[in-house]
């Protein structure tokens, strides 16, 4: 039995479900998510020289890269278990449920964290594994327009116009109401417009509702469908529209020169999974609670997830003003307020991957992501959520270098590279195919003539 499996069969004991056990899975092997990083690179041609140039990294061969490479996949293909997994059995029977087909309709997983997020990279990878087992939900929330530079999500395109003003980020400036992704775009003009392009069969625009507010006009697929009326008591708007299963192009525009704010899209289809993206540059956990509570909480309810997790700490780990006991009690005070808006999700906590800092001219381990995984950890537990450490998946403290090595993580220290965000997506999807199948299993037994007393 694998490390808090019995906290695990002990959930699945109280769980009173009806319908035969689900079909049992084929074990996924390591080197499936392992593909994706066996791509070769191509070299860049070296910048041209200036007058001051930061000291070089030294040359890593091809014997060094080989043998990191080496060491980095068979650390990652070991089992690194989520603790608590108990936490996750609610979100782990709807997954079964839907493999049995007991159960149809959307199943979400809101993913909130920081540039590791952002990039959708590792959250991308997550979401190809789940949906090519459960079925394509679709993209999801996704935010609008192009909010920040580099913003993007897997598989859509988006376009706005230069009008658009954005507000939130890690800074969080504005008046916070900033909605789920803790961004949004506004204009107080006449003709600016955005587009997105994704596939689904329901679209979904968020927006907020002000007094004066403007009127958009929205087409679909170049048709025009409807003109949005923002204007009215200040909270949440939503419109809607269902379309033929498909890639569509949503489009809107300003109708005249009024307060409009937008909080993001929602592409879904009909049916399966969806993991939905809302990540960061720079952000930390506590940036949640600046968010205006009202206007998140409902956006929240709005979206239903069966999953929320939260994966930040890198940037933490670059504060100094956090403590252990600070941090766990702010991050007591997050968690409390999720299960607030949203009490029937199962919540999974990621801690931060390894990292190393640049000084006097060396990159060297940074010792403060030890106190955040820690305060994580012990938060995570003691506040009846699951927790993954992805660092001691990584092979565990200084492990990055490794990485960089391998070319999976960039010069940085800090970031991953394409390759090297898919190789951790992968085994965050094995770790929860691990725990499904042990539910599927304890459940099954748990339903057998014996364990239900039948036999009296």
């Amino acid at each position: 039995m694998r490390p808090a499996a019995g906290a695990l069969a002990c959930a699945i004991a109280l769980l009173m479900v009806s319908g035969a056990a689900p079909a049992s899975y084929p074990k996924v092997k390591a080197s499936a998510s392992k593909a994706a990083s066996s791509k070769k690179t191509t070299k860049k041609k070296a910048a041209p020289s200036r007058a001051k140039t930061r000291q070089s990294s030294p040359a890593i061969s091809a014997k060094q890269r080989e043998q990191a490479t080496e060491t980095v996949h068979s650390r990652i293909g070991e089992a690194n278990p989520i603790e608590n997994p108990a936490a996750l059995v609610p979100f782990l029977l709807r997954l079964s449920q839907f493999e049995s087909g007991q159960s149809t309709g959307l199943l979400r997983v809101l993913h909130f964290g920081d540039s590791h997020t952002a990039a959708d990279e590792w959250t991308g990878m997550v979401r190809h594994l789940l949906q090519g087992r459960f079925g394509d939900g679709g993209t999801g929330f996704l935010l609008p327009g192009r909010p920040f530079l580099g913003y993007r999500r897997l598989q859509t395109k988006s376009t706005a116009t230069s009008g658009w003003t954005t507000e939130g980020l890690s800074q969080a400036t504005g008046d916070g109401l900033f909605g789920l992704g803790g961004t949004c775009i506004s204009t107080r003009r006449a003709g600016q417009s955005l587009s997105l392009e994704a596939a689904g069969s329901r679209f979904e625009l968020y927006y907020l509702k002000q007094p004066g507010g403007g009127r958009l006009s929205v087409s679909v697929d170049g048709v025009p469908n409807t003109v949005v009326e923002t204007d009215g008591e200040r909270g949440p708007g939503y419109f809607e529209v269902e379309v033929n299963e498909g890639r569509h192009e949503l489009a809107l525009r300003t109708l005249e020169a009024a307060p409009v704010r937008l909080f993001g899209w929602v592409a879904e289809n009909r049916s399966g999974v969806t993991y939905e993206s809302l990540g960061i540059n720079g952000a930390q956990a506590s940036l949640i609670l600046n968010w205006n509570e009202e206007l998140y909480d409902e956006h929240l309810r709005q979206r239903d997830p069966a999953l929320i997790v939260l994966a930040y700490g890198t940037n933490e780990a670059g504060a100094k003003d956090w403590t252990e006991e600070s941090y766990g009690a702010m991050f007591s005070g997050l968690i409390a307020r999720l299960r607030k808006a949203s009490p029937t999700a199962s919540i999974l906590v990621i801690g931060p991957p390894d990292r190393y800092i640049r000084s006097r001219g060396r990159y060297t381990v940074m010792d403060r992501v030890d106190m955040i995984v820690a305060a994580q950890r012990n938060t995570a537990l003691s506040n009846g959520c699951a927790f993954w450490d992805i660092r001691e998946g990584m092979g565990g403290k200084g492990s990055m270098r490794q990485w960089v090595v391998a070319g999976l993580a960039q010069k940085d220290h800090v970031h991953f590279t394409q390759d090297g965000y898919r190789l951790l997506g992968g085994a965050l999807y094995e770790e929860l195919i691990r725990d499904l199948r042990f539910f599927q299993e304890s459940y099954a037994a748990s339903q057998t003539p014996a364990a239900t007393g039948a036999n009296r």
